[in-house]
């Protein structure tokens, strides 16, 4: 990672108030308005933050889907984080930088988004929830905020080689090979496996 990177964090204190826990945990307007407090948002150095459970690193976690089925793939060996290394991922994302700009939030989203893969036309929707994992090294420096976008057909190309064996599939057969899926996606798939709507 660069030296220089500084990379958007809430204190865990401002998760400890809204109501830690762990897992994947459905959004709510109230819950969201005291997580995700603009009042409460600070970029610091990722050199730092990367162990120091003091503070989350927001990360979006965008899934995307299309009839039904969800893209899925490796990471591949030249992604920034060394801990993930050839598990497999639903989700599509990444750190937030100060060069994002104002509403950085959301471009950053969809710059890491479109940084890493080429998709079609799509309907970005607000986040479906937050995942928490203090059970890893990984997981305890960051907060995953989970998107789904809808595309209109199934396709989507990596553009970065930490993105491999890309391809769509129902959420049910996934769920077959959870095992060989990152913690956080383990989490997005028994949600998503367990609503009506997906």
């Amino acid at each position: 990672m660069p030296t220089s990177e500084r990379v958007l964090c809430i204190p865990r204190s401002q998760l400890n108030a809204a109501g830690s826990f762990h897992g994947f945990r459905p959004t709510d307007s109230a819950f969201a308005a005291k997580l995700l407090n603009p009042a409460s948002f600070s970029y610091r150095p990722r050199s730092e933050v990367e162990t120091d459970p003091s503070y989350k690193q927001l990360i979006p976690y965008v899934v995307l889907r299309c009839e039904g089925e969800v893209f899925h793939y490796r990471r591949g060996g030249s992604g920034t984080e060394a801990r993930l290394h050839a598990k497999r991922s639903i989700g599509i994302g990444g750190h937030i930088n100060p060069s994002d700009g104002t509403d950085a939030y959301t471009a950053g989203m969809l710059r890491e988004l479109h940084e890493e893969v080429a998709i079609g036309t799509h309907t970005a929707n607000p986040p479906i929830g937050f995942i928490n994992d203090d059970s890893t090294p990984v997981g305890q420096v960051h907060l995953g905020v989970v998107h789904v976008f809808e595309l209109s057909e199934p396709h989507a190309t990596a553009r970065e080689a930490s993105i491999a064996d890309g391809g769509f599939a129902t959420v049910s057969m996934l769920l077959q090979a959870s095992e060989q899926f990152e913690t956080w996606s383990q989490f997005v798939l028994q949600e998503l496996g367990s609503r009506a709507d997906y």
